[in-house]
């Protein structure tokens, strides 16, 4: 009988295979870590097309070991051995477009999207240069902060969303502010000043019920809170005190609304969001339960503004959401949460 050979497991790419590449080389070492983490490797056998099920737009694509012929539409071809100086740049990203491919002998690739390392180019380069205000604390190389700019909030968040061009400016306006345990960063009915995220430390937020202080949440390095306020113009609706001492990044108000609100925030009138609706996306009422009951929108679900980021790991990423409220002051908020997770959504200009 005939022994059976099995496919080879992926496995994560090693760091040193990664300074190799281009033009991913060019990337900070903390950004490389983080790709490390994210990239698997993949096989195929010899006499297999490893394109013909799974394509290569979109992507680039890595040759690491064996020998690959491809086949353009001009009707040339090229062979690739893993390892050799062609090997260390994508295939195919000029044209003509590749046709077929063919693997001469057992190939590994490594596929890595190209948006994701766009966008990881992009802060890299631009965050290459000492700006963060830090008054007696030296300057920092924001490309090493990987624990307050990760991969995930760049590719997936509300920075995934902040227009190329102010990359630069964001950087000049964030302020170093080292803490010690048990400081109060906000306290529940304060007016809104900043935006901060926590570069390292961790902080517990809470909510006074009654008399007695509930504890809603504990955020870690990279997680960023004060923006309800900021969106909604209104007073703080938490309190958040740190666990432990660190150091927070925080942006003044008017920098926040220029830079992060304004571009993210998205509004669309009652005749476009209703359209929208027929065509799919999910009403979402963040009023209170009383106020949802005493009337609605048709097909409107109710998660007050005060509970959306409870719902933000069980709600459908591939769904448009149109949230509303009365006036349009705590949609408007709520909108900017679930934007700034990654989410399609906007607000009903006007409210209710």
């Amino acid at each position: 009988m005939a022994s059976q050979t099995l496919p080879t497991p992926p496995r994560r790419i090693d760091l040193d295979v990664l300074r190799q590449l281009e033009p991913i080389s060019s990337l900070s070492t903390a950004r490389l870590r983080e790709l490390a983490v994210l990239c698997t490797t993949e096989t195929a056998s010899q006499g297999s097309d490893p394109f013909r099920v799974r394509g290569m737009r979109g992507q680039s694509v890595y040759l690491l070991s064996g020998e690959l012929k491809l086949a353009f539409g001009d009707d040339s071809s090229s062979v690739f051995v893993g390892g050799c100086e062609a090997s260390l740049w994508p295939l195919a990203k000029r044209p003509p477009a590749v046709r077929d491919a063919k693997a001469i002998t057992d190939v590994e690739l490594v596929r890595i999207d190209d948006d994701m390392l766009d966008i990881l180019m992009t802060w890299d380069q631009l965050s290459a240069s000492d700006h963060v205000s830090s008054g007696n604390v030296k300057e920092t190389d924001w490309r090493q902060m990987s624990c307050a700019f990760r991969l995930q909030d760049l590719t997936d968040g509300a920075l995934s969303h902040l227009p190329a061009a102010s990359i630069d400016e964001l950087f000049k306006r964030f302020e170093r502010v080292q803490v010690k345990a048990g400081d109060v960063i906000l306290r529940e009915g304060d007016e809104g000043d900043y935006y901060y995220i926590i570069e390292n430390g961790r902080c517990l937020v809470t909510r006074k019920v009654g008399s007695v202080d509930m504890a809603l949440a504990e955020l870690k390095a990279g997680d960023a809170f004060g923006e309800e306020a900021l969106v909604a113009e209104s007073t703080r609706n938490a309190t958040v005190l740190m666990k432990t001492a660190g150091s927070l990044l925080r942006l003044k108000k008017s920098d926040f609304i220029e830079l992060l609100r304004d571009p993210l925030l998205k509004r669309v009138s009652r005749i476009e969001a209703e359209q929208r609706v027929t065509a799919g996306a999910q009403w979402i009422d963040v009023r209170y339960p009383s106020e949802y009951q005493n009337g609605r929108l048709p097909g409107a679900v109710n998660v007050p503004l005060n509970e959306i980021r409870n719902v933000i790991d069980v709600l459908d990423r591939e769904r448009e959401y149109i949230v509303y409220c009365q006036s349009g002051r705590r949609s408007s908020a709520a909108a900017f949460l679930l934007s700034q997770r990654g989410y399609r959504a906007c607000w009903l200009e006007g409210g209710l």
